[in-house]
């Protein structure tokens, strides 16, 4: 008898608008280790080519915003798409592209990361490429994640003015159209790093984490590529951003120094984990 194959159930499927990294420690790639992690099939247009390593960024090379959008129009025209997650861009150009493809699926939830440096401080994003975000995507975020420092640059404050607090940040991206904004501490100078979610009601989490020694390359992928897997397979926005929260400090807290950089997240600890304990109980049975 010829056995009938059951069709398994699809895994959600994430669209990430992302640049290359040949370290695997940030970028499309790092969205690929964390999604498929957190069992969610990814799909990708890739925005840019970098040459980098651990240390940092030494070249990047935008694709034609005409390749990014063929690469993302036949993946939307094949297969059902849960969330959009988007990082690096690379030009004004991309920008508009990117707005232009997610403004036709408004049900699609978008998590946005809005890469505007390295790790080590290199300039990934100019003062056009901020301001084309802030008039084209922001008003069709979901949820954006920056970092302090991002945050205040996207806030868009005046020269004059003193240092926006992060709540006033908040509030001014949520006014430019984000309906959620997670702000990371990992910039700032306080014990523990404290990460903070805004609506348009105002602050509705804090959650604090242990500051880890080291750099860490590819912590702010990791975390919205998180968020985006947890959308897709269906929690809500605040139990995404728990979860998501707990996944990224696990995958730092395991993270490993492969170069002579930064450090990188350790996406698949929990692999690593199941064997070290097969290994225990192999030790620990009797002969």
């Amino acid at each position: 008898m010829q056995k009938t194959r059951t069709t398994p159930a699809t895994p959600p499927q994430v669209l990430v608008f992302a640049a290359s990294d040949p370290t695997c420690g940030a970028g499309i790639q790092a969205d690929i280790l964390t999604l498929a992690s957190l069992g969610c099939h990814p799909l990708t247009a890739l925005t840019a080519v970098t040459v980098q390593d651990t240390t940092g960024v030494s070249s990047l090379q935008p694709l034609s915003a005409e390749l990014l959008e063929q690469q993302a129009r036949a993946v939307l025209e094949d297969m059902p798409v849960a969330a959009f997650k988007i990082g690096l861009l690379g030009s004004v150009e991309n920008v508009l592209a990117v707005a232009e493809i997610v403004s036709d699926y408004p049900d699609i939830p978008l998590i946005f990361d809005p890469v505007l440096a390295s790790g080590r401080g290199d300039e990934l994003s100019g003062e056009e490429i901020i301001a084309a975000m802030r008039e084209m995507l922001l008003p069709q975020t979901t949820i954006i994640t920056p970092n302090a420092p991002e945050a205040r640059r996207l806030a868009e404050s005046d020269e004059d003015e003193n240092e926006p607090s992060l709540d006033v940040c908040a509030a001014r991206l949520i006014e430019m159209g984000a309906q959620y904004v997670l702000i990371t501490g990992t910039h700032e100078n306080t014990p523990l790093v404290v990460n903070t979610l805004y609506n348009d009601q105002g602050v509705l989490r804090h959650d604090r984490w242990e500051r880890l020694p080291g750099s860490y390359h590819g912590s702010g992928c990791t975390l919205a590529s998180a968020i985006a897997g947890c959308i897709a397979g269906g929690a809500s926005i605040e139990e995404a951003v728990r979860d998501a929260q707990d996944y990224t400090w696990q995958a730092l807290d395991k993270g490993f120094r492969a170069g002579m950089g930064q450090f990188i997240p350790d996406r698949m600890f929990w692999a690593r984990e199941d064997s070290e304990e097969q290994e225990k109980d192999k030790g620990d049975a009797p002969a």
